[in-house]
């Protein structure tokens, strides 16, 4: 049976044609782009808007056009930013389905402690599974950000991380990860020990200089303030006041994990993030991720955050392409006999 067909209509104010004009984008590509998400219809005059679609889907098309306006009025729009708004609503509303109304009514209050504040910039979770996931990361000693790539689990720890520092919770940044493509084995790498495992930290660099600027982190790399390490390096150590990622964890061995998880020191946090089903351990190996959910799940203190194909914040094909690969693999071993 198909789904009735609602007409929504609703004045956007105030009225402000520059406004107007930075929502719906150069020949309308922004509303086309809600349009084409969504499934519904789009029309107006000047700040007078129609969304005509299947009833959740025009309220999620009047509450996203509610908050592309208020955005409009403070900053240039483009098509990702059209985007990450139209995922964030259309996570909010997998959580919890809007009450029945207006979109002002759908709309959630962002709570200030689900907000990271660093020098640079203010990041906002998108989702619910995000901002549990900030809660996780502010109230545990050790965290776990499990699911697919795209979903933020690396961005929002290394936030977490930078604004820990700029508070002075911890005096220090830790970035590990298994360098498993060099098999562990760093010391043939020209340069010294940060340009050997550049590479396999570009993600948490990336985020770095996005929240605190090249200048500085090179400045707090020289100190030693931000220290990278590759996970074979971390064996002996003990990291008092520290703020320690682990990366890519899905690549360590059993006795690699609990090495690493024993390297807490007093006054430190140590976030694990990973996604199971990119493994590039040798077959014969369990993943230490896979493992430490077991071993774990019932530790007080210790918190897990599982993030799905619906929380994916990147280009809108990803988010089908990682939920492809899923439904491929639910089909089992012979879903390829044909090919």
């Amino acid at each position: 049976m198909n789904a009735a067909i609602e007409t929504r209509e609703f004045l956007l104010e105030p009225a402000n044609n520059a406004v107007l004009a930075n929502l719906c984008g150069q020949f309308d590509e922004h509303l086309r782009q809600i349009e084409q998400r969504l499934g519904v219809r789009i029309s107006n005059r000047g700040n007078r808007f129609r969304v005509v679609g299947p009833q959740q889907a025009s309220l999620l098309g009047a509450q996203v056009l509610h908050e592309l306006y208020e955005l409009a009025g403070q900053e240039n729009l483009d098509s990702r930013r059209v985007h990450i708004c139209l995922q964030e609503t259309t996570m909010n509303n997998h959580a919890e389905t809007p009450a029945e109304g207006g979109a002002d009514e759908a709309r959630q209050p962002q709570q200030d402690d689900d907000v990271i504040s660093t020098r640079r910039v203010r990041i906002k979770p998108r989702g619910p599974n995000q901002k549990s996931y900030v809660r996780n990361l502010r109230n545990s000693d050790l965290s776990f950000g499990i699911g697919p790539a795209g979903t933020g689990k690396t961005y929002l720890a290394v936030a977490r991380a930078v604004e820990a520092l700029d508070q002075e919770e911890v005096r220090r940044i830790v970035l590990v990860r298994p360098a498993v493509e060099a098999g562990e084995r760093l010391g043939f790498l020209p340069g010294d020990m940060s340009q050997k495992v550049d590479p396999y930290l570009r993600p948490m660099y990336d985020a770095l200089y996005e929240m605190v600027g090249f200048e500085r982190v090179a400045r707090l790399i020289e100190k030693n303030i931000i220290e990278v390490a590759p996970l074979a390096f971390m064996r002996g150590r003990s990291l008092n006041e520290s703020f320690i990622i682990l990366d890519e964890a899905q690549n360590t061995t059993v006795e690699q994990m609990k090495m690493f998880l024993t390297r807490m020191g007093f006054g430190s946090r140590a976030v694990v993030t990973g996604d199971v089903t990119q493994i590039d351990l040798p077959r014969n190996q369990v993943s230490g991720l896979r493992h430490v959910l077991r071993v774990l799940r019932d530790v007080d203190g210790v918190s897990f955050s599982f993030f799905t194909a619906r929380d994916v914040v990147r280009h809108s094909l990803v988010q089908r392409i990682v939920e492809a690969y899923q439904d491929f693999d639910a089909d089992g071993p012979g879903a390829d006999a044909d090919s």
